[in-house]
């Protein structure tokens, strides 16, 4: 079926055209991994995967579901007829109106005459869904009366649905809204719009260059979150403007009340003629440089790595009218990648380096406080590491899913077979890439810090401790899920659970649930050591 899902439509599609003060150019174009496409042979999965009856948001089915390929494993010769079989071709009608963002797959598994298995988002399953996101539309609203259409094919062992298109109930011609983009004057609904579509044509620069830059899912999230780039926007200008000139100079004058006027002076022009050096070490595709850029004279480093990246930098910059050398690249000024943290010069420092804390799983960095040890030696007086410092917080729930999802539950769901003490022996210690907003749970605490991470302040990290936690309702508790406060400095905070965040949260689930009430205490004992964190409960 079709669906609107603001929650897919956010990690799939860049919403957004201003990015911190960043215009992001028309001849850019952000596309997700699952983007399937007619004109080339990709062998990645076109499609990626979630439980849509827990996504956060929820979704609207836009059509009534519809079949869209039936296979029978028992026909040898059907299979092999579908590696040559031309996509069908599938109109759907639409039965409500709102923004087309995904085409939502699930299968009904026909064991024999008399049993069946379904997949479907309304079907309590341990399956999820695959997701089909939608791409290249003009315009992606629909309404009852359109009809959604698309091509279905397996071609390649991979269920692929491509061409999505939408044919408009108020048009008598099939000029319908396509992702393709040889029809993009057939998608215009009337003769205004064919008009000034044929003016932009003329207008427009023979030689612009129209990028793709395939990020992944993460990605396009983190570039949707405004809250991210405003807030480091902020921390960053506060920073250098602590660096300006005009407060290095006085903090000179004031260390040594004898300085000649002249001396100040020339010690003022030497200063003012160097720039700041800005370092980006996150992970992945970050326009973080580029916004340090236009803070003022600023020499922003990017450690994006693949091409596509670097040519999709140079374009937003270019856009942005910056010069070519405005933005470099670190990993082209280091002969060993694995020693990214050097200084920018031989004598010089920088002023603010960024690192990536946590883990779009929900999961703190390997080796984060090793490669902040390393970081505070590079950096200038006044300089900061950004975040400088973490909390981690937590809260006790029950949660029945979470159990079952993280270990066997006895016999009753495995026919009377005892296979939990050989299954369990591979549970995983700590469940990652949650939403704890649609995570289906009982809060029996409010929330709690668990630990501190201080990038800047080592002394004050509290690697071990112990926590007392209230409880506030009667339950067992299953799971201690957890997230983070990120400081960029002591005002500006980024919080990992909020619902624009790019990041999942993680839970703890114990082996053996707790039964408290109203009143009681339990003590946490919290470790963090070497990247990893444990939370037990004090019996």
């Amino acid at each position: 079926m079709a669906v609107e899902c603001a929650e897919i439509r956010r990690y799939h599609r860049v919403g957004i055209k201003d990015i911190a003060g960043i215009c992001l150019p028309a001849n850019v174009k952000f596309r997700s991994p699952a983007y399937s496409s007619s004109d080339t042979e990709e062998t990645v999965e076109p499609y990626t995967t979630e439980k849509m009856s827990r996504v956060p948001g929820g979704y609207l089915a836009l059509t009534e579901c519809f079949e869209i390929m039936t296979v029978d494993f028992n026909n040898l010769q059907e299979l092999k007829s579908l590696a040559t079989k031309t996509p069908d071709k599938i109109s759907v009608p639409v039965i409500k109106e709102g923004i087309l963002d995904a085409i939502v797959v699930w299968f009904v598994l026909q064991l024999d005459d008399e049993h069946t298995l379904s997949t479907s988002p309304s079907e309590e399953t341990c399956w999820e869904q695959a997701i089909y996101p939608v791409h290249d539309l003009p315009d992606y609203r629909i309404k009852p009366g359109d009809h959604v259409m698309m091509d279905v094919s397996c071609q390649d062992c991979y269920l692929r649905i491509q061409n999505i298109s939408i044919f408009s109930s108020e048009y008598e011609m099939d000029v319908g809204k396509s992702s393709t983009k040889n029809k993009d004057l057939l998608s215009l609904g009337n003769e205004a719009e064919l008009c000034s579509a044929l003016a932009n044509l003329q207008t427009s620069k023979p030689d612009a260059v129209e990028q793709t830059c395939v990020l992944e899912s993460t990605e396009i999230a983190l570039l949707n979150n405004i809250p991210y780039h405003e807030g480091f926007k902020m921390a960053m200008r506060k920073v250098l403007s602590s660096l300006t000139p005009e407060k290095r100079c006085q903090a000179m004058e004031s260390q040594d009340s004898e300085m000649s006027c002249e001396s100040g002076q020339n010690n003022s022009e030497q200063i003012a003629s160097e720039p700041f050096y800005v370092l980006d070490v996150s992970e992945g595709f970050s326009i973080l440089p580029i916004i340090a850029g236009i803070l003022g004279q600023v020499k922003p480093y990017s450690s994006v790595e693949k091409d596509q990246h670097r040519i999709t930098l140079d374009l937003v910059s270019e856009a942005n009218h910056f010069s070519k050398e405005t933005l470099e690249y670190w990993l082209r000024h280091v002969e060993d990648e694995s020693a990214v943290l050097q200084r920018p010069k031989s004598d010089k420092l920088w002023s603010i380096i960024i690192l990536d804390v946590i883990e779009p799983s929900g999961l703190i960095q390997q080796e984060i406080m090793e490669k902040a040890a390393i970081s505070r030696c590079l950096l200038q007086s006044g300089g900061k590491i950004f975040p400088q410092y973490v909390l981690m917080f937590g809260l006790l729930v029950e949660s029945q899913t979470l159990l079952e999802e993280n270990a066997v539950q006895g016999t009753a769901r495995t026919l009377g077979l005892n296979i939990a003490p050989f299954i369990n022996q591979f549970q995983v210690p700590i469940r990652v890439f949650l939403d704890l907003s649609s995570l289906p749970c009982t809060p029996l605490s409010k929330p709690v810090e668990l630990l501190r991470l201080d990038l800047m302040t080592p002394y004050l990290n509290t690697s071990n401790r112990e926590v007392k936690v209230h409880i506030c309702k009667s339950g067992r508790v299953t799971a201690i899920p957890f997230w983070y406060h990120m400081f960029l400095d002591d005002e500006i905070r980024l919080d990992t659970s909020s619902e624009v965040s790019h990041w999942k949260q993680a839970a703890v689930v114990l082996d053996n649930p707790i039964q408290v009430e109203t009143g009681e205490e339990l003590v946490l004992s919290v470790q963090h050591h070497k990247s990893n964190v444990s939370i037990t409960v004090k019996q």
